[in-house]
């Protein structure tokens, strides 16, 4: 981060605190059980994806490009509850509120991390429902295994370096006041305006990067949705469509779970009560993860099918011994 460290070729010292205060939650009583409640929302939420994960891995039948973004959706679900959830628990539960100023940094990048790959990953998913109705043909050559990865990789390699962007330049913010972090997480929102310096690019940074983040994502999936439902009316019989539709209810339940009540936090941020904004957005972190794995296994027929198969071929193993 040492590169962010410096202006017009000038070293410049800046004042880091040797931890930050997770200030969370205050004035409610009982508090205690919420967070009880996300221990075992996290608990589902792990279940879940564990399943989704290993069935992919077991069913042959289910290594395809496709699965190979819902696998890793799974992953992120899995690995952003799990990089968020415990911490969480040992900062209220156990009363570790004080974090070290690296730790907290490393902290905002995994949740960040995790929370734009849910988003992006989404857009994997719509783009192969669009292909596969639409250009149903062409599906085979243009959905590949090789493009799944490939595309895939490019997530993760974008994501990461504009979260690191994120983190990078608030190493360049001196903080001399205040270190108590309004909020249940590193949030980087609630950082940077501790600042007592000049924030303005991490505050250009939370402007742009939902736009690019949640907003352009949200429009590319809406407008694929809109191109097939417009492909249906014009080539298909109702009955037909109604089919075709029906293979990606799986998916806008994911969509709707993950952008709604998110989206909604993001845009009423100031208007929201400080308590109320905290309890929205630690629901809005770690209920899709904890739905996505439900919603799969319940809409998606490929899987209850590939579970059918999975547990009677243990049910034949056991009979055998």
């Amino acid at each position: 981060m040492e590169l962010f460290n410096s202006a017009l070729g000038k070293n410049i010292t800046f004042v880091h605190p040797a931890f930050f205060i997770i200030g969370g939650l205050t004035g409610i009583p009982n508090i205690t059980f919420y967070y009880v409640f996300l221990f075992f929302v996290y608990i589902v939420s792990v279940v879940g994806n564990t399943v989704v994960m290993a069935v992919i891995c077991l069913d042959h039948n289910l290594r395809t490009p496709k699965y190979i973004a819902v696998f890793n959706l799974a992953f992120v679900d899995l690995f952003g509850n799990t990089a968020l959830v415990p911490k969480v628990l040992d900062i209220f539960l156990f009363g570790h509120y004080f974090i070290p100023y690296n730790d907290c940094l490393t902290f905002l990048f995994f949740c960040y991390t995790c929370l734009s790959l849910q988003s992006f990953n989404l857009v994997a998913l719509s783009y192969d429902r669009m292909v596969a109705i639409i250009f149903p043909l062409h599906y085979q050559v243009k959905v590949t295994h090789r493009f799944m990865f490939s595309l895939i990789a490019s997530l993760w390699v974008f994501t990461i370096i504009a979260v690191l962007i994120a983190v990078g330049l608030l190493t360049r913010l001196s903080f001399c006041k205040s270190v108590v972090i309004n909020s249940y997480f590193c949030d980087h929102g609630q950082i940077y305006r501790l600042a007592c310096n000049d924030h303005f690019p991490s505050y250009v940074i939370a402007c742009l990067y939902p736009v690019i983040i949640f907003w352009l994502p949200l429009a590319f999936i809406l407008l694929s949705y809109l191109y097939i439902g417009y492909t249906l009316v014009k080539v298909a019989t109702l009955q037909e469509g109604l089919k075709a539709f029906k293979t990606c209810i799986g998916h806008l339940s994911l969509v709707a779970i993950y952008f709604i009540p998110l989206l909604t936090t993001f845009t009423l941020m100031e208007k929201i009560q400080p308590n109320a904004r905290i309890i929205n957005l630690s629901l809005t972190s770690v209920f899709p993860p904890m739905l996505n794995p439900i919603i799969y296994v319940l809409q998606t027929q490929e899987i209850k099918e590939s579970l059918k198969r999975l547990l009677k071929r243990r049910g034949k193993s056991k009979i055998t011994i």
